[in-house]
């Protein structure tokens, strides 16, 4: 396979190929308009929405988000932000499935507290656990535990995606070490899920080695969304080809750009 031809290479989740490897949430934009123009501008393919907050078609009476993310168009994810227990993200999960007409991909998060918004892992396992047995294909918010990473991946969800840093909290990767030790056991994608607050940011994840990002405030929070978007459309690209070329060692010393071994003067 050539070198362009691999940088291509689509992102594959529950047996589904996608040429983008930015994943976009909805929340926080000041309007429908600029949800759909951001999403556009991003380049994404996959869209995750969160079922306790956002309308798609529960409430006829109020404006739909799938007017402006058509299903025909991208890959809807429901997520179940806002739940605190096992019972809660259960039923959210069930209730996008009657939503989308069986629709089986879920994006699972089972939070600890309104203060942090860092998952509970136990009750998350429990959840998630439910889920795969009920037949959902889920893709899962976590720590950066390498050894709970592990545990959900062999349980059967079909993503695992590890906290950068707290969720809106626009502080990039904290702690890289762990991603790469959660990378060198996968055998099912690594999706870097929250804490990313710009472009660098996105392409770290990817120069790591992760499958891909998914980003909701750093895009919606900018001062100029649409324009960010494009940026983490971008940055997201470069750090997957970076990622495959692989970098030049670090050195401590200088080395000259031009060798001279072997001249004459």
């Amino acid at each position: 396979m050539s070198e362009q031809n691999l940088a291509l290479e689509p992102l594959i989740v529950a047996g589904q190929s996608y040429q983008s490897r930015l994943l976009v949430g909805t929340g926080k934009y000041k309007d429908l308009e600029e949800t759909r123009l951001a999403i556009e501008a991003s380049g994404a393919e996959i869209v995750t929405v969160a079922i306790r907050r956002t309308n798609i078609g529960q409430n006829p009476d109020e404006p739909n988000l799938l007017d402006v993310i058509s299903p025909e168009k991208y890959t809807i994810l429901p997520n179940t932000a806002g739940c605190y227990n096992v019972e809660d993200a259960v039923r959210t999960c069930k209730l996008a499935r009657e939503l989308l007409d069986g629709h089986k991909l879920v994006k699972l998060e089972v939070l600890g507290d309104q203060k942090t918004l860092f998952p509970n892992i136990t009750q998350t396992i429990t959840a998630a656990q439910q889920l795969v047995d009920d037949g959902f294909d889920v893709m899962v918010y976590t720590s950066d535990d390498p050894i709970v990473a592990k545990e959900l991946e062999d349980m059967g969800c079909v993503a695992v995606m590890p906290l950068a840093a707290p969720i809106g909290s626009g502080l990039g990767i904290r702690n890289p070490y762990n991603i790469r030790l959660i990378l060198e056991e996968a055998k099912v994608p690594i999706i870097v899920d929250a804490g990313v607050g710009t472009a660098s940011d996105a392409a770290i994840a990817m120069e790591l080695g992760c499958e891909g990002v998914l980003m909701n405030t750093a895009i919606a929070a900018a001062q100029n969304p649409i324009l960010m978007a494009s940026a983490m459309n971008k940055a997201v690209a470069a750090g997957r080809e970076a990622y495959l070329a692989g970098r030049m060692p670090r050195k401590l010393y200088a080395s000259a750009s031009s060798p001279i071994d072997g001249t004459f003067f």
